[in-house]
Parts: C-alpha cells; structure tokens; sequence
C-alpha cells in the first residue's frame, strides 16, 4: 500500500487565511523555520494506479495538481481516483466532494448518519447526483471491515475499519436531525490494511486516549495521530477567548495527559503528528517544542510525503 500525505495542516491550512498569529506572520514574511501546509488530506493506493482519499479537503483540487499519481491519463476525461472514505462530516473532511462533481464515476464510503446529512440535508451535495451512477455510496458501520471499492464495485485488496472516536456532530447539523442520528458515527479513525497485511492507523481528530486506542495503535504499522493543538488552552492564550482543545475533540500534544506522553510506551508503529493547526509551535522547526517531539521518536507530517506499506 502507498500512503501519500497531500495536506497536513488543520482546518484553514497555514497560514490560515484570517490568522496574524506569529506562527502565520512569520511564514508570510519568509521568516520562518518551517514549512506552509495544505489542510490534511491522505491518499492510498494498492497498486499505485487506483487511489482512495481519506476524506475530501477543500484544498483538494490544488493536491491533484501537485500529485502527478492523481492526474487523468487515458481519454478526455479520467481519473485515478476511484473513491474516498469519510470519517465525519465536517466542513474541512467532506467539502472537496463538490469539487470531484464534474461527473467522474466515484464511490463513497460512509456511515449511514453522514450518507444523510449530506444528502438529505444539504441541498449542494445534489451536484454529486445529477446523472445515474455519478457517485456509489457505500455504508459502513464502526468496528466493522469494509472493503474499499471502485465505482464499478471492484475490490482494491484495501480493508479498513473505523473507530468511533468522538459523538458530537458539525454544529451546522440541525439539533432535530442529531437526535435522529447515531452517535458513535459522529467522528471516525480508520484503520486501513494494505493486502500484504500491513496497518495504517489514520487519527486525525481524537478527543482522549484508553487503553483501547493504545491496543490498536501498537497493531499498527504507521500511525497519523492527531497533532492539532499542543496545549489544551492554545487558542484561547492566542486569541484571547474560545474553546479548549479537549472541548474541541482534540487531545493536545503536551502534557502528562497529552498525546506525546500517554504514547510514549508505543513501540512497533512509526509515529507522525498530522491535522496541525497554524497556532501550534512545533511547527518551527528552531523551536523547542519541535526538538521535544522529534527526540521522544516522533516526526511532523509534510506536505507531499509518501511511504509504502
């Protein structure tokens, strides 16, 4: 399994467009160590002709263009990508959808709540149905192993598993249509094996950490784990007012309850940080928050990487 990392960042990218933060301001003015990111998109492919998107940034459209993998190559149109996975309905996870609506044959993997918030509630999402087969969706629910599928119902080879992580729903959800919807598929991690029996664990928003996830986590090969604040107060010392990260559904880095110290004990997986807000500092690479997560063994994900599996 190829994994490629086409965004990294948080919801808003960095610099975030309204953010004068230092972080922001430095990396406008070419002053900073560190490198900008697109919000955080994953690619997967088996045989490195047909990929799978974990979720659909809003940045999607420029990661194609920066990945020659995802570019059409045979007839006037085509394209390699064959479906996506959605982990949640939020606006920065499911937004790139409108902009795969030129009538490209797709398949999306979802939970039955998302499938409908979607569809039924958002009259935009039409666009992905306005010729027969334009979009398959298929549903899944958590803790079970779905196959990941072309639009033509072909079998990749991948599996994946979600785990439920989170039960709040994106506050554009009606409070009626929350109460019809299962909680547990609110916000997803998925656990994806490669054929030769490889796991990737993709996390990018988890809220707190047991002895579950740790189970999980240590099975796996790769982990992208969530690096999206590294205190629990950021945004509220930054801007003056706002929510925690934990209220956020985000366990901070740092801390003796942070990400960094509760998976230290974690042996077999390589660790990557991703889903990093612009605010964070161990995006700067000169700082100390950066030098503390790279020697505790863990690594900051970048635009572009890719690793095989």
């Amino acid at each position: 399994m190829r994994v490629k990392i086409l965004g990294s960042a948080a919801g808003g990218g960095f610099p975030q467009w309204n953010c004068a933060c230092p972080n922001c301001r430095q990396v406008r003015a070419g002053a900073f160590h560190g490198k900008p990111r697109n919000q955080a998109q994953l690619g997967i492919s088996a045989d490195g002709d047909s990929w799978f998107l974990l979720g659909a940034s809003p940045d999607l459209r420029s990661q194609i263009e920066r990945t020659p993998e995802l570019h059409p190559r045979e007839g006037v149109r085509q394209s390699p990508i064959a479906g996506i996975v959605l982990g949640n309905a939020d606006v920065d996870h499911v937004l790139g959808l409108l902009l795969l609506r030129e009538l490209q044959p797709l398949r999306v993997h979802a939970t039955e709540s998302v499938r409908r918030i979607l569809m039924e509630d958002n009259s935009m999402f039409a666009m992905l149905q306005r010729v027969p087969d334009q979009v398959s969706w298929t549903t899944f629910a958590p803790g079970t192993v779905f196959s990941l599928l072309n639009a033509a119902g072909q079998d990749s080879g991948l599996r994946c598993r979600a785990l439920s992580l989170g039960t709040h729903y994106p506050t554009y959800v009606s409070p009626q249509r929350q109460g019809e919807l299962k909680s547990q598929e609110a916000s997803l991690g998925l656990i994806v094996e490669s054929p030769s029996g490889k796991r990737l664990a993709y996390m990018p928003a988890v809220p707190q950490i047991d002895d579950t996830l740790l189970a999980e986590f240590d099975a796996a090969d790769v982990l992208l784990f969530d690096g999206t604040f590294w205190s629990d107060d950021e945004l509220i010392r930054i801007q003056g007012s706002g929510q925690s990260a934990r209220q956020m559904g985000h366990v901070p880095v740092s801390s003796a309850e942070g990400s960094l110290h509760k998976l230290a004990g974690l042996r077999r997986p390589r660790k990557i940080y991703v889903h990093i807000n612009n605010t964070n500092p161990m995006l700067n690479e000169a700082g100390p928050e950066y030098a503390q997560v790279r020697e505790a063994g863990w690594e900051i994900a970048e635009d572009g990487w890719q690793f095989d599996l």
